[in-house]
């Protein structure tokens, strides 16, 4: 892990990674505020959107996670793939994967723990960014060492062989094929194998086994990344509505699926990694085409920001008390406003406060790399 400067990048995919990240950083927030203090049916909505299901369905909320994982994916041909065009050999570049997705491991682990002693079997380990780390890492390899033809077959044989293992197998005492929390081999599977502490006590949403299919999520990150990075100046706009067309197509196949297997990110399931990757690029050829075609680019500065140090802003939670800092610095405001609607105001002036964090390092030119 490492500050380094910033060098050119692809700016739609730092702003996307930053509209993603708004999300986890705090502004699912001003929603819930807004529902509880007018009980309006548009913010009661909006509110329920940012809001995971409880097993089986889908929201706004659930794409966060997802999309994160995507443009990891899309960022590889920009990284991995310019430095084998450098010449870098392939050794020295799986060790730099492996590297960093261990070390996102370890991140997720202090992020769920924090820095203290604790007994081995109270600690948890599965984590998001231990998803990340994990899926990144593999699907990277599937990189490195695959042709583009052979990663397609296996980004297919993950999602089949995952969604055979759901269907054929279940915990001892249930029916073949049980996709409840108590009764799915997924679960059982990492209840037997993964130690420490669950998230909810018999399953853990981001687990060991389901992370077999987020490499899938990861690869068609890598597909998108591919297709913008060989695209040529005159054929930007026929990427672009080629992204869309795919998206609609995975849409489509997500719904068709989730007649028999449903769409849960508790167990990622592979019509969730259809789902997730069909918005994911409708997502990416918006950003693509607004920033990257059309040249407007002033108005995503504000998420880019975000976007170039997403990893800092996540970990910073743990080890920076933003809701102290927002009350010192700008509670007068909130007393300004007064009830009801002080609590809205609060969270804009949180945001604000992580934002001009980020600005800061930003203009010094400091990014968090791992």
């Amino acid at each position: 892990m490492k500050l380094s400067v910033t060098s050119e990048r692809l700016y739609s995919l730092d702003a996307l990674r930053g509209f993603d990240m708004f999300w986890i950083i705090g502004a699912e927030e001003l929603f819930h505020r807004m529902a509880e203090i007018t009980q309006a049916p548009f913010w009661v909505f909006l509110s329920g959107q940012f809001q995971h299901p409880v097993w089986d369905g889908f929201t706004s909320y659930d794409l966060i996670f997802p999309l994160f994982l995507f443009l990891a994916g899309v960022a590889t041909p920009y990284s991995i793939g310019k430095q084998l065009e450098k010449g870098q050999s392939r050794q020295e570049l799986l060790i730099r994967v492996v590297k960093r997705g261990l070390i996102l491991v370890l991140l997720g682990i202090v992020y769920n723990n924090g820095l203290r002693i604790m007994p081995l079997d109270e600690i948890r380990y599965a984590s998001v960014l231990g998803r990340i780390g994990l899926a990144y890492m593999f699907a990277n390899i599937i990189y490195l060492y695959t042709t583009p033809r052979a990663r397609y077959y296996w980004f297919a044989g993950l999602l089949l062989g995952y969604w055979a293992l759901l269907s054929f197998f279940s915990a001892p005492g249930f029916p073949r094929g049980d996709l409840s929390i108590e009764g799915n081999v997924v679960s059982y599977l990492d209840r037997l194998l993964l130690p420490g502490h669950f998230y909810r006590d018999i399953h853990d949403p981001e687990g060991l086994f389901a992370t077999l299919p987020a490499i899938g999520t990861a690869l068609l990150g890598i597909f998108t990344g591919e297709l913008l990075r060989h695209t040529p100046p005159e054929g930007k706009k026929a990427t672009a509505l080629r992204l869309v067309i795919i998206g609609v197509i995975l849409l489509g196949l997500a719904q068709a699926w989730n007649l028999v297997f449903p769409i849960n990110k508790n167990l990622w399931t592979s019509s969730f990694v259809l789902q997730c990757g069909g918005i994911s690029m409708l997502l990416m050829a918006l950003f693509y085409y607004v920033i990257d075609i059309l040249g407007y680019k002033k108005w995503a500065f504000f998420f880019k920001v975000i976007g170039m140090n997403s990893i800092l802003i996540y970990m910073s939670g743990q080890f920076i008390n933003w809701s102290y800092s927002t009350n010192a610095l700008l509670g007068w405001l909130g007393q300004l406003v007064g009830e009801p609607y002080n609590s809205a105001v609060m969270v804009l002036c949180f945001l604000a406060v992580e934002w001009a964090f980020l600005y800061f390092l930003y203009r010094k030119k400091i990014f968090l790399r791992v």
